[in-house]
């Protein structure tokens, strides 16, 4: 078996599958459950001491729609969307001090690890919640500038601006870290026109990592009933904003090198070896998990060590960030070798398929009498016919003598 252990803001984890914050880390019945089923941390729901996201939490709306923007009935699969409302810990954070401690006590028993969530309206307010963090034993703290759904209320809370606001972000971490002696971690929100550069602010000023990143605020209509889903805007996740995600993670990894947990997209274990290999540390899963249940956990673990060992890697440190490092920048890019469409005719299905013809927008690739024919003059290597072809018929070759023969 691989090695799964990774260090993340000076912390060792069993392994980088990390519960996000969410209703599944809402209780400690959930907290204890997630260790059971082998998170390497747990990340509580956000502590609050702001009335109004209570009461959105008890008003929390949930919808499960698939492709076509229609409810899922039954199992959900990796094509969901994930639309839901919801706010922070209903409980006042005080009562979060006893479930806090005990969830410490029995995580460290397990080897996993507890993060602290919290979110306040006001200077203040910030500093006691992290202080609370520290004396409830808590090694790292989630800073929740990033929630969106405030904006729909008349007077918003702070949370949404802070996370849009590279001096914002700045200020408030400074102070937070200056007043409580604990690690923090930003959670940027996609809801800004720059991440990194909000992300810098937020590493420049002291905290330890930042989480990329929170959903995106979404509309869905329900075209049956003319209305909206759920009763209007909401946050909008699931796998299908993986490669979004991934954006930023590469950039920020790759321009300033800050550790970071990689957040939203994730579905299962290859996931997770995608976000790894972008350059986050930790992976932080919430959506798959309530929807599939908790014990979707080991399954995600599982698929981690299978692949490492399939793939012959001894540990996850043999593959953080290797495909950001292999990433090739635009001048790279227009520097490269020209390659050309090369066909395995013994290969290719023609006449049956003739998919790779109309993709060609290039005039490389024809019907012929009794093939498909190529024109290596023609051809400009975009790889096109390569991916889309079912019978694995094409390839792309530098030797463009070769491909001409085989035209």
């Amino acid at each position: 078996m691989a090695d799964l252990q990774v260090e993340f803001c000076g912390i060792k984890f069993k392994n980088p599958i990390v519960v996000a914050s969410a209703e599944t880390g809402n209780s400690l019945e959930n907290i204890k459950e997630c260790i059971d089923h082998g998170a390497g941390g747990v990340i509580i729901k956000t502590v609050g001491d702001m009335p109004v996201m209570q009461t959105l939490t008890n008003n929390s709306k949930y919808a499960i729609l698939n492709d076509r923007g229609q409810p899922i009935k039954g199992k959900v699969n990796r094509s969901f969307f994930f639309y839901s409302r919801s706010g922070y810990a209903k409980e006042h954070y005080e009562d979060w001090i006893p479930i806090l401690k005990e969830a410490q006590t029995y995580a460290k028993q397990h080897g996993s690890h507890i993060i602290g969530n919290i979110a306040s309206d006001t200077m203040a307010g910030w500093i006691k919640l992290a202080k609370v963090m520290k004396e409830c034993g808590i090694e790292l703290v989630e800073l929740n500038y990033q929630c969106p759904h405030p904006t729909d209320y008349d007077t918003p809370t702070v949370g949404n601006w802070i996370a849009q606001d590279p001096a914002m972000t700045a200020e408030l971490t400074r102070q937070i870290l200056a007043a409580a002696d604990i690690k923090v971690m930003v959670k940027l929100t996609p809801e800004t026109h720059n991440l990194s550069a909000v992300a810098k602010a937020a590493y420049d000023a002291g905290a330890s990592s930042v989480a990329v990143n929170s959903r995106f605020v979404g509309f869905a209509v329900n075209i049956d009933e003319a209305e909206p889903y759920i009763g209007g805007p909401a946050g909008i996740g699931g796998p299908w904003v993986k490669y979004l995600t991934l954006r930023w993670i590469h950039e920020i990894y790759s321009t300033y090198g800050i550790p970071m947990s990689g957040s939203n997209g994730i579905y299962d274990g290859r996931d997770a070896i995608e976000y790894f290999m972008t350059g986050a540390k930790i992976m932080q899963v919430c959506s798959v998990l309530m929807l599939r249940g908790i014990e979707w956990l080991p399954r995600i673990i599982a698929q981690i060590d299978q692949f490492l060992d399939e793939h012959g890697y001894d540990d996850l440190e043999a593959i953080y960030g290797v495909a950001t490092d292999k990433s090739m920048s635009l001048p790279q890019l227009f520097e490269a070798e020209p390659v050309y469409a090369l066909i395995d005719h013994d290969k290719c299905k023609f006449p049956k398929c003739a998919i790779c013809v109309k993709m060609c927008f290039y005039d490389s690739l024809k019907v012929g009498t009794d093939k498909i024919n190529s024109n290596p003059e023609n051809c400009i290597g975009c790889d096109l016919c390569q991916n889309v072809c079912p019978f694995d018929a094409l390839r792309m070759t530098p030797d463009k003598e070769l491909a001409l023969r085989m035209s």
